[in-house]
């Protein structure tokens, strides 16, 4: 074990240290393509049907909580690997991440491959979480010691690759899931065909053999090349399954190679010509001029002021990352289906990840300037404004579809991420400045449990409000609807509207697609209370913000 020993990577004092930001991007980078994972979304609601949900098919709720245990295990991993990281150093945990991660996906694929979701929440969620948590910390706190007079900037550089993973994930996922795709086999159309509705699942007799189907209609059609009509269940393929066996072979092999580069500066290592004093007195954040270990921090009131600012700011946005190309589909595809398509959508999430990862660099850097503090006002005073105009752009979507809509929503949410990912790089300057750099790994990686946090409450809060919100449009549209009409699409009577909601038969676009001309369409308005929600989250973290002062002098290490 002596080429992962700490011992083994200290470098000369005449190192370069602008050799050490390659190697933490490129690990962040792979680790990042889990904001990619919306793109997965459709192929893993898909599974049977292929082209639409079948009756078995897992529901947008149950995959998206995939992405929430993954982000919950990276909040845990990191509050144990931050300690761990100063005993052993970057490299091992490095490495230790690089196996997690890409073995994550490798046992996920058998859950896919076999349509075991537990496999999935085991491999990507647990095991892929663990190597999330363990290559997320091992770079912020090696480059902070390296940049000691940029602190901002070395943060921004360590954490700008995760927000940009999924600018590479994103096309790749996309690109993967297209080669591995079989399409189902094909009936017709529904018109043409005899189908049976039994307890809300559709069928068709196939020689004296009842067949599970799917039935496309014209207002779920994404790729253009996919005709309207009845498909049979199972016997097609999304891709899903081989795109995790491959990108779990990559990704192990990029992150194993880069965290043999780790290098950490020798003992009491500064940069030439520069003065810790001087600097702090610049510095427009609560600077306190001392290292308070990890124990004593928990203690202080400014730790937890800290976890709120990050919980409450990165459940503000993780929820929407999640379900960031399905969100697209919903608001927008059905008023503009000549403008938001497919690929529009998984282009969303592309620019997503691009103005992720650039205001992780930007608001770090901008932070050296005007200070932790000041940066964090400006996050929440424009994010409550931003988030409080999203339903108001949806609610007019829904009554004059418009273009200008679609231009303010996408450069609304766009700068709501550069806030995001800012947050995220900013955080651990905001540690050292209050706290120190001796710790600032182990105290990062203990302020992490917040991201854990924030990955249950930002994705419980949007399924939940969505489904409610989901539902409720099913029922209020299926009062307005023609009875006859509604046996005929779905072979079954309104009285068993409930369980034909359950079993995907019924949905937003299907029923729209036999309403009267003129009726408003809801989806657009499913996401409007998460929000207000936001909106509300995010006050609640100006104000710990504002709380936030230097530390007593009680809590200082003595030298």
């Amino acid at each position: 074990m002596s080429i992962f020993s700490k011992k083994h990577i200290t470098a000369n004092s005449d190192f370069n240290r602008w050799l050490v930001p390659p190697i933490s991007i490129s690990i962040h980078l792979c680790i990042g393509s889990v904001y990619a994972w919306s793109i997965f979304n459709p192929a893993l609601t898909n599974a049977l049907g292929v082209v639409t949900s079948s009756a078995q098919d897992w529901s947008l709720n149950e995959v998206v909580w995939i992405f929430s245990v993954a982000i919950v295990f990276l909040g845990l991993a990191a509050a144990f690997a931050g300690k761990w990281l100063e005993e052993v150093g970057p490299r091992l945990v490095g490495f230790v991440a690089a196996c997690l991660w890409g073995g994550g996906f490798l046992v996920g694929s058998i859950g896919l491959f076999t349509h075991q979701l537990w496999l999935v929440y085991l491999g990507y969620g647990v095991f892929g979480g663990c190597g999330l948590g363990l290559g997320y910390v091992s770079p912020v706190s090696t480059l902070i010691r390296w940049f000691p007079d940029r602190r901002g900037m070395a943060t921004g550089m360590a954490i700008m690759g995760f927000g940009g993973g999924a600018m590479i994930g994103a096309p790749l996922i996309s690109y993967l899931l297209d080669i591995f795709y079989q399409a189902p086999v094909y009936l017709g159309s529904a018109k043409d065909l005899v189908l049976k509705t039994i307890d809300g699942v559709r069928y068709i007799d196939i020689n004296n053999i009842l067949t599970e189907v799917v039935v496309l209609t014209k207002n779920e059609i994404i790729n253009p090349s996919t005709l309207e009509g009845v498909y049979v269940v199972g016997t097609g393929d999304t891709g899903a399954a081989m795109t995790f066996v491959t990108l779990g072979i990559g990704y192990f092999l990029i992150m194993a190679i880069a965290s043999f580069g780790y290098r950490v500066p020798p003992e009491n290592w500064k940069p030439k010509n520069w003065n810790p004093e001087t600097s702090n007195r610049q510095n427009k954040s609560p600077v306190t001029n001392a290292n308070i270990h990890i124990d004593q921090a928990l203690k202080t009131p400014q730790f937890y002021f800290l976890w709120i600012v990050l919980c409450f700011n990165v459940t503000a946005g993780i929820g929407v990352l999640g379900v960031a190309k399905t969100m697209m589909n919903e608001i927008f595809s059905s008023a503009l289906p000549m403008v938001v398509n497919g690929a529009f959508a998984a282009t969303y999430v592309l620019m997503i990840s691009v103005f992720n990862m650039v205001g992780r660099f930007f608001w770090a850097s901008t932070s050296d300037y005007i200070g932790r503090k000041n940066t964090y006002y400006i996050f929440f005073i424009l994010g409550i404004f931003l988030y409080l105009s999203i339903p108001y752009t949806a609610s007019a979507m829904s009554i004059n579809p418009s273009v200008v809509l679609l231009v303010y929503f996408y450069a609304a949410t766009m700068v709501i991420f550069t806030m995001y990912g800012g947050g995220f790089a900013t955080i651990p300057a905001y540690l050292a400045d209050i706290f120190g750099t001796k710790y600032v790994g182990g105290i990062h990686g203990r302020l992490l449990t917040a991201w854990s946090t924030a990955g249950i409450l930002g994705p419980l809060a949007i399924t939940s409000l969505r489904s409610n919100s989901v539902n409720n449009a099913l029922l209020d549209l299926a009062g307005k609807v023609d009875a006859v009409k509604f046996k005929e699409t779905f072979g079954d009577s309104l009285d068993n509207i409930n369980q034909l909601i359950t079993t995907n038969t019924v949905t937003l676009p299907k029923l729209m697609n036999i309403m009267p001309e003129g009726t408003p369409d809801p989806t657009s308005t499913v996401y409007n209370s998460t929000m207000f929600l936001m909106a509300f989250l995010l006050a609640i973290a100006l104000i710990a913000n504002y709380l936030i002062k230097p530390v007593h002098e009680r809590h200082h290490m003595k030298d």
